[in-house]
């Protein structure tokens, strides 16, 4: 008689998690490997990548559903618990922790009060946020009726069916969240391979090109312009040069900066029309942290976007059209113009919670550690 051993396999414990119009996974740090590496290997078995409908994990197959983000609690003063945004690759066995995800920040506040990191309070409940990938801190207001977190809501968001409760963000200080300022090279409009661009770093660090230089009229939909390969190749190449020149190195195989394609607004009350580059790809509706750095280089004379928006009213209220609606965002500036900070609404949803199942190979890793 043979005896057949089955190892004991590894599980991950993990809520899926809509944050504005991004999904991914939600994991406390304490469940995966400390060493960056291991963690990597583990993000990527649990995803399914490398492959394009992540059949093999719990990945969506495009780079809005290959998110996670990993909670811990905070030791910082006037920090209630932090964050780490980890990009997984679709089709490439890569994972990018340099930029943040505004989107995905949406969910943190409402998994860190049910996880038990933060004790909310009876009608809402403020979690402070600190982001390790940019060394920022967001405020998110979540609604907690009777000391619950409550995802019913009348609050819509475009890209997004359906209506949830709101999810206020307040970005306190995103000037420079991978650079040395709002304009790493001292200017708010240069040249790269003929074609003017401003170089903004708030929130994220973008490239933003008029539309009409690049030959598009700024509302194509992602796909007409995921289908212009040879424009990709282009901006591909401007990208790294304006990395380079933002003090980002070689960002061959990075995803920041990114790319904002942008033209004049076409609602009665819009400011500015954005098509995001994420890179590779066209973003189905707006990234969060883009569409701050667009409304602030909207309201900053001088720059490419200021010349394409709207003017403003002075209210510090700004509407970023995107290829599934708008996003508003509201900017409280100084007398100097700096913006203090920065907040917009957004929703989220608790989708499944339970146990990732690692391989072999992973679950070695895993417990490697």
């Amino acid at each position: 008689m043979t005896l057949h051993v089955v190892p004991e396999r590894k599980l991950i414990p993990t809520v899926l998690m809509r944050g504005g119009t991004s999904r991914g996974p939600f994991i406390l740090e304490r469940d995966l490997p400390a060493d960056p590496a291991s963690r990597d290997r583990v993000l990527i078995e649990m995803m399914g990548s490398p492959h394009p409908l992540q059949v093999n994990g719990i990945g969506g197959g495009d780079p809005l559903t290959s998110k996670v983000a990993i909670i811990s609690p905070s030791t910082r003063p006037g920090i209630d618990v932090e964050y780490l945004f980890a990009q997984v690759g679709v089709t490439q066995a890569v994972v990018d922790t340099n930029p943040n995800c505004g989107n995905m920040l949406s969910a943190v506040g409402p998994f860190a009060i049910e996880a038990g990191l933060v004790q909310p309070g009876d009608a809402e409940t403020t979690v402070r946020i600190f982001n390790r990938n940019t060394g920022k801190s967001i405020h998110a207001v979540v609604q907690t009726p009777g000391g619950a977190v409550t995802y019913d809501g009348s609050a819509e968001i475009d890209g997004v069916a359906g209506s949830a409760a709101p999810i206020k963000l307040t970005f306190l200080d995103a000037t420079g969240s991978k650079t040395s300022g709002l304009f790493p090279t001292g200017e708010r409009r240069e040249t790269i391979d003929g074609i003017e661009v401003s170089l903004v770093d708030y929130a994220m660090p973008m490239m933003l090109v008029r539309a009409a230089d690049v030959g598009l009229a700024g509302n194509e939909t992602p796909d007409d312009l995921d289908a212009r390969r040879d424009l990709f190749g282009r901006l591909e190449i401007m990208r790294r040069e304006a990395g380079r020149r933002m003090g980002l190195g070689d960002v061959s195989n990075a995803v920041v900066p990114k790319i904002g394609i942008l033209s004049e607004p076409r609602r009665a009350d819009g400011t500015i029309t954005s098509r995001y580059l994420v890179p590779h790809r066209t973003h189905k509706a707006h990234a969060v942290t883009g569409a701050l750095c667009v409304a602030v280089a909207a309201r900053t004379p001088g720059t490419i976007a200021f010349d394409l928006a709207a003017p403003g009213d002075g209210s510090g209220a700004v509407l970023v059209e995107h290829p599934s609606g708008k996003i508003g965002i509201d900017l409280e500036t100084a007398e100097d113009g700096t913006v203090r900070r920065a907040s917009l609404i957004r929703t989220a949803r608790r989708i499944f919670e339970g146990n990732v199942i690692l391989s072999g190979s992973a679950a070695e890793t895993a417990d490697a550690v």
